[in-house]
């Protein structure tokens, strides 16, 4: 291989859920994640926004029965997310591209309830249950926000006499973003929005963990620009979230 091509970033498109005008970034958690660990990388991408409703016919050819997020990777096409993340982290790797691997291994666990029981919770039109499956999401956040509240190893000193004290740290695995938030976050930021709109449900606000890890997320643009608007998320829910029959 020449020097030259070393150093040539690959040829990477990414094409994502549109919104309701066929443009915009629509609600799609698995998107999100794809699209910010591109970002993450520092590679150089092109995003195209599929709208469902119009799929054009060059797309059904490069990627027939495939809904996005799907990739082409110097013209390969590759559709399972899972396999597309550790792709990316096996071929984008350092010195020239970071490693976004979590270094606990509980990091890539930590909060893989909260979609589930958030689901049950939204689409459930039974009032009798609805305060179970309520407790139920209530539980899988604290859990997070137990994992979030609690020092990394790194974060404890050794030597120190004085009593553990609680985590600080920004992110799921610590001060920068990781894989592990890239699947986390997009999820968890759908529970507080829809979670909020249909069922006037909110994250406690003495879950300081969860709301320092959402808040730290907010202040990136690795984050926010590759997320839906709330009107979209909330749009997008529309037709899911029962409402509770009386």
């Amino acid at each position: 291989m020449s020097s030259d091509g070393q150093h040539k970033d690959p040829d990477i498109e990414l094409f994502v859920k549109a919104g309701s005008d066929g443009e915009s970034i629509g609600n799609c958690p698995f998107s999100q994640r794809l699209f910010m660990i591109l970002w993450l990388k520092g590679v150089v991408f092109n995003v195209t926004t599929v709208d469902l409703k119009r799929k054009p016919a060059d797309l059904h050819n490069l990627a027939p029965g495939t809904h996005p997020p799907f990739l082409t990777f110097n013209g390969e096409v590759k559709t399972d997310i899972n396999k597309i993340e550790e792709f990316l982290e096996e071929v984008l790797a350092p010195p020239k591209y970071p490693k976004l691997a979590a270094k606990q291994r509980e990091s890539n666990t930590a909060g893989n309830d909260i979609f589930a029981k958030f689901s049950a919770f939204i689409k459930n039109t039974n009032p009798g249950p609805n305060k179970a499956l309520e407790n139920g999401l209530g539980k899988a956040l604290r859990k997070l926000d137990d994992y979030l509240n609690s020092p990394l190893p790194d974060e404890i000193d050794a030597n120190s006499m004085e009593e553990e004290k609680s985590s600080t740290r920004r992110f799921l695995d610590g001060e920068d973003l990781t894989l592990a938030d890239c699947n986390l976050l997009p999820k968890l930021h759908i529970v507080k929005v829809v979670a909020k709109k249909y069922r006037n449900y909110e994250i406690p606000s003495d879950m300081t963990g969860v709301w320092r890890y959402l808040k730290n997320a907010y202040a990136r643009d690795e984050f926010t620009n590759t997320c839906a608007a709330d009107a979209e998320i909330e749009m997008a829910y529309l037709d899911v979230a029962k409402r509770l029959t009386k």
